[in-house]
């Protein structure tokens, strides 16, 4: 197994944002760098292995000595730069342009906020296509002085629309940066910075730094709301007494914060990137560990110490840039007929007429679905029945084909969704048939093709009301249970039985998360149940969720394979009532058990392929996600250059 250990970067590197563009990734910090240029620039292809360059930005006419909190976002073929810059008194957000994500970036002469002090700028892009920026300033009529973050609608990427709503702003003592902060008049100040917002379901997290970036009271918390657009306050997860922030100093870890979010190598699971203070606390450092949910829960499977398993790869990938010529298809076999792909890509002419360039499917019998941008639209076009169903998705004005744009695809059996530039022109359908192959497309123009990377697996967040089939489920005995997905959760609707249900395809190693709860009181020795390896011949270990009697403990997992029982301990406050995550790592013929961050023990296991099963043991259960990702270890080196990708002419039919 590749491991990696944090830091990822052990030089200073504050305030750490990564952006993953055409496969790779570039990171940008804080402060004037040693060439004299602002901002710090690294590049990395596996999120662990990283490479400095160049600064981004030559520093502002003025005499400004705060250059703050990079962030950079990606749109229709530019790079735009959002930066915090002053002499920490007063600060002000401004945006810089580039053609390439490595720089130059120079100022575009924009300053976005019109507050005295406004600082730490990120930009949300919401699913209707809308553009938030969020950002921290001070708010001095409150019970809790101090800097709080807000949010406003940009208008252009230069332009905000003026009407600033509140976020988060300081509430608890955890939030505290000073008790006695001489330069805002002596006021007890409290701090909420570093915005970065995520969305999952139907609940948008705004992620952000509390207290003092000096101290090791420093860490992140998170705030939630169903509406990005709300005038209201978002609602705090933790109040620092009762529940903790995700992130908090513990043991050799000081004053983890101010991070950002991005998808792994495999584009399925996410990495949250933070500094935290390096040994002898000289230096702010990079460090990443897996953030995932478990139900509307967000965690952070850190601040991490050890060797950790090292972010999963893409089972396919191709490096560098294609060129698909005027006509052709250029076609992958995909290995599984349940996948994650993204690829970036561009036309090199201008289109006319029907022309047209994006991503294709084949199954066994033929062609299944094109997904193309085609002139002012996305076609998608699918294979039913006998005949071929399209539909027509309009693009954003503006839209220019020959700039980079990002194709997400993902297909679990039987079920397709694709989207571009990580909103728009939304699909979903039916396939008639497993997938086989996947195709670059180019109808009538030559179209570039790059950071090509497949990744074998599903991911079931039981989005779709119905029979548990139609998610690509079955049972393990036949007929057994009554089973139905409803409300966001796989449930079981007469728990007197127990039954197990199974879902494919087989891989030999892989990553499985589950979150699961109980629904009600179940008794002694009744639980969920979890089978991480189920072979042909061999359903493999059972993990069942049991509480004992109190004198002994409280809730336990046990795991049997044949005559071999095992009991593992949960902590002290184990709630079986709210979702927990449980995480699996099969390699081999091991299996590794996992409670959110917490190593629990290794199993044995069939050492071939396998499929994944969840069940009940006679109780009221439900499943909120399930996730399972084919194992892949990074291999692929960084390509040479700039941000520039090495190139070759596909004419493959």
């Amino acid at each position: 197994m590749t491991t990696y250990l944090n830091p990822v970067w052990p030089r200073s590197f504050p305030d750490p944002f990564v952006l993953k563009h055409r496969g790779e990734y570039w990171a940008y910090c804080t402060g004037i760098q040693e060439d004299g240029r602002a901002f710090g620039i690294l590049r990395s292809r596996d999120l662990v292995d990283w490479h400095p360059q160049a600064g981004a930005l030559e520093p502002l006419p003025g005499g400004h000595t705060c250059y703050w909190a990079p962030e950079v976002t990606y749109d229709n073929g530019r790079f735009y730069l959002y930066y915090s810059v002053g002499n920490e008194e007063t600060m002000e957000i401004r945006v810089a342009l580039a053609d390439n994500p490595a720089g130059p970036f120079e100022d575009s002469c924009h300053r976005l906020t019109r507050e005295a002090f406004a600082i730490d700028a990120h930009v949300h892009l919401a699913t209707d296509g809308t553009r938030w920026l969020f950002y921290a300033t001070d708010f001095l009529d409150r019970s809790h002085v101090g800097t709080g973050t807000v949010r406003d609608r940009m208008l252009d990427p230069f332009t905000l629309a003026g009407d600033p709503r509140p976020v988060t702003l300081p509430r608890h003592d955890w939030h505290l940066y000073h008790p006695n902060r001489l330069e805002k008049g002596g006021a007890r100040w409290h701090t909420v910075e570093g915005s970065f917002v995520l969305r999952r379901k139907n609940l948008h997290y705004q992620m952000f730094s509390g207290g003092n970036w000096q101290n090791p009271t420093y860490g992140v918390s998170y705030a939630t709301t169903g509406d990005v657009g709300t005038d209201e306050e978002w609602t705090q997860a933790a109040d620092g007494d009762r529940v903790l922030p995700v992130l908090r100093t513990t043991g050799d870890v000081v004053g983890p914060g101010h991070n950002s979010v991005v998808r792994g190598p495999d584009n399925r699971q996410l990495w949250c990137v933070y500094h935290r203070w390096s040994p002898g606390l000289s230096a702010r450092v990079m460090a990443i560990d897996p953030l995932d949910w478990a139900g509307e829960r967000l965690l952070v499977l850190g601040p991490s110490t050890s060797p950790r398993p090292a972010p999963l790869a893409f089972t396919l990938d191709e490096p560098g840039s294609l060129r698909v010529e005027t006509g052709r298809e250029l076609w992958r076999e995909t290995a599984s007929p349940s996948f994650l792909c993204e690829v970036s890509a561009r036309a090199l002419e201008a289109p006319g007429g029907d022309a047209g360039f994006g991503l294709a499917l084949r199954g066994a019998d033929g062609l299944l679905l094109r997904y193309l941008v085609r002139g002012a639209s996305v076609r998608a076009s699918w294979k039913q029945g006998d005949g071929w169903r399209h539909q027509e998705l309009p693009l954003p004005p503006g839209f220019d084909a020959q700039a980079v744009h990002l194709f997400h695809l993902e297909v679990d059996g039987r079920r397709a969704s694709a989207v571009l530039d990580g909103v728009g022109c939304p699909w979903t359908g039916p396939i008639e048939e497993p997938v086989t192959a996947l195709g670059l497309a180019a109808d009538w123009l030559a179209a570039e093709f790059s950071g090509l990377a497949l990744t074998a697996g599903w991911e079931d967040l039981f989005l779709d009301e119905g029979e548990p089939e139609a998610h690509g489920w079955g049972f393990l005995e036949a007929g057994s249970g009554d089973w139905r997905v409803e409300e966001g959760r796989l449930r079981q609707r007469a728990p007197g039985a127990s039954s197990v249900l199974i879902k494919g395809p087989a891989f030999e190693s892989y990553e499985l998360v589950v979150n699961a709860r109980l629904d009600r009181d179940a008794g002694l020795h009744r639980g969920w149940e979890i089978l991480p390896a189920v072979a042909e011949e061999d359903p493999g270990p059972r993990i069942a969720l049991e509480r004992r009697d109190p004198s002994e403990g409280g809730w336990v997992l046990t795991a049997r394979r044949g005559r071999d029982y095992r009991t593992f301990s949960l902590p002290a406050g184990f709630d079986p009532f709210v979702d927990q995550q449980f995480r699996f790592r099969k390699e081999g013929g091991n299996v590794e058990i996992a409670w959110e961050g917490l190593d629990l023990g290794v199993l044995d296991a069939p050492a071939g392929p396998a499929r994944v099963g969840v069940g009940s043991r006679r109780a009221a259960v439900s499943f909120e996600a399930v996730r399972c990702t084919k194992a892949t270890s990074p291999s692929v080196p960084l390509p040479e250059g700039e941000g520039g990708l090495a190139s070759r002419s596909i004419e493959e039919d």
